[in-house]
């Protein structure tokens, strides 16, 4: 199933409104962290300082126009969707071009407002790769209960219940309680059959990252071993939770999962890279190296630390981005400035179909200048 989140990101990555600028607005609105009031006053605050700037921009009155009424357009939208309970909204807006989208993030951001030639997609993008799609099953012995979770959401996909008594009948001994219990593990088997046949009918269809299984230790060897090899390959780890339990307690242990899985993958990514840099063959360390190698369109992965923002150069007529040349080396026009060049090259990565990933600081990488690129190809 296709990720209308990933569309959206996608569609946004893809817009250029011409010789206008975007504005791009980020508003944490996690009400743990500050109450309405607050929140309302920082977008006010961030609306205010965008004004300002506007003002003392030196561009044409029709860009202008369109920057003030995205302001205006922005002020209206966060002023009416406060009383939402999502952590964070972000909002884009190209006035002049007709352009406007709005997203609910399902985590906070940092509170900021960019205006660019392009929307700024950085933020969403690193929530697009931090968030994965993931199938949980809870089952025992009657129950099962099949849930997709996604972007700190819960829904109920199938479920699954069989008639098998729970024990044999005091009063009844001998080889008529063996009769019993062989025709009750028999029920227990035909039902773990079913959930398994399901499991793989549901992954197979709809495009999951991997399968959380919530199932008693009893029952689980034997459940593994009628599972599908394609289904076993992708077992992420194992819940506690029971089909009884309620979908909060069940979305909370899933999200505990996927941020222990992430750790250990980034930690995975990192040797990887490290390795593949220091043999100098098939990787890229630092901005200025992993530009020109997704400049050349070499790059398969673009490994990014969180939150690390470095301005840059840009050259409008060959789309290549640079750290400091004043002139593109390909058409020697004069390139320009770009408030945060790793952006640039997290756009640039996913208009080549390269993967984006991201590091949480502080790591390794911050040695190597905190950017890698996977190669394609040997260098």
């Amino acid at each position: 199933m296709p990720s209308p989140f990933r569309d959206r990101i996608v569609a946004l990555s893809r817009f250029h409104g011409g010789p206008l600028l975007t504005t791009s607005f980020f508003l944490d609105t996690n009400l743990s962290k500050r109450t309405r009031r607050e929140i309302l006053l920082a977008a006010k605050n961030m609306i205010a300082g965008g004004r300002a700037d506007i003002a003392s921009m030196d561009v044409s009155r029709e860009i202008k126009s369109s920057l003030e009424k995205d302001l205006a357009a922005l002020e209206a939208y966060f002023a009416g969707n406060l009383s939402s309970t999502v952590p964070g909204l972000a909002a884009y807006s190209c006035s002049g071009a007709g352009f406007w989208e709005a997203l609910d993030l399902p985590e906070a951001p940092l509170d900021r407002l960019v205006v660019d030639r392009n929307p700024y997609i950085r933020p969403v993008t690193r929530i697009l790769e931090d968030r994965r799609r993931f199938l949980v099953l809870t089952l025992d012995r009657r129950e099962a209960r099949w849930y997709d979770v996604y972007m700190s959401r819960i829904d109920p996909l199938s479920s699954l219940s069989s008639d098998i008594p729970k024990k044999v009948k005091s009063g009844i001994s001998g080889q008529e309680a063996k009769r019993i219990e062989r025709h009750v593990e028999a029920l227990v088997r035909a039902h773990l059959k079913r959930c398994a046949q399901t499991t793989f009918d549901i992954l197979k269809k709809d495009g999951f990252a991997g399968l959380w299984l919530g199932c008693p230790d009893a029952l689980y060897r034997d459940f593994e071993g009628m599972l599908h090899s394609f289904v076993r390959e992708r077992i992420k780890g194992r819940l506690k939770v029971r089909p009884i339990d309620p979908l909060d307690v069940v979305l909370r242990e899933a999200e505990d999962l996927e941020r222990t899985l992430k750790k250990r993958e980034e930690e995975d990514l990192l040797k990887m890279l490290i390795g593949e840099i220091e043999k100098g063959t098939r990787a890229r360390s630092g901005l200025r190296d992993c530009l020109a190698a997704l400049n050349k369109g070499e790059v398969q992965t673009l490994v990014v630390t969180r939150n690390h923002f470095v301005p840059g150069k840009h050259c409008p007529r060959c789309r290549l981005l640079f750290l400091d040349e004043l002139r593109c080396p390909a058409c020697e026009r004069k390139t320009e400035t770009r408030p945060d060049i790793v952006d640039e090259a997290i756009e640039s990565a996913l208009h080549r179909k390269c993967d984006v990933k991201y590091i949480t600081p502080p790591s390794r990488l911050d040695h190597y200048g905190k950017m890698g690129a996977l190669l394609r190809y040997k260098a």
